[in-house]
């Protein structure tokens, strides 16, 4: 004798994971988790912008300060190095100075980049590489 076919729900099969299914990520989290890493990086370069960072050469003797939008305030040159024979010596010192403290920009930048917040960036196939200098 032949069983009779069971019926067929017109509902989804239930989700494994919280995702989409087929295991693919939900696009709304995704978008939702992108928007607020947004938001945070947002900040942490206004926050970075408005901070101002120092850095020396020639042991001190030129001294740069820059902000954190890459805009030199000011340099400022130790006497004892004004040598009219060797002036090029104080233009190498203060671009030395001005690149150790765009450097310190960097590095606080890289340091301030907020925690992506789990957001499985490998599930998008790699395609944000590029965005975020990969």
């Amino acid at each position: 004798m032949a069983r009779p076919k069971k019926r067929r729900s017109n509902q989804p099969p239930p989700q494994r994971g919280g995702g989409a299914p087929g295991g693919m990520p939900d696009m709304q989290q995704l978008m939702q988790q992108a928007a607020q890493m947004q938001a945070d990086m947002q900040q942490h370069q206004a926050e970075l912008a408005e901070r101002e960072f120092e850095a020396s050469s020639g042991g001190g003797l030129v001294t740069a300060v820059v902000k954190g939008t890459g805009e030199v305030v000011s340099v400022t040159i130790d006497p004892s190095v004004l040598d009219p024979d060797d002036a090029d010596l104080v233009g190498d010192l203060v671009v030395a100075a001005v690149n150790a403290a765009l450097g310190e920009i960097s590095s606080a930048a890289s340091e301030a980049l907020p925690d992506l917040g789990g957001l499985d960036l490998g599930a998008l196939g790699g395609g944000l590489d590029g965005l975020l200098g990969g």
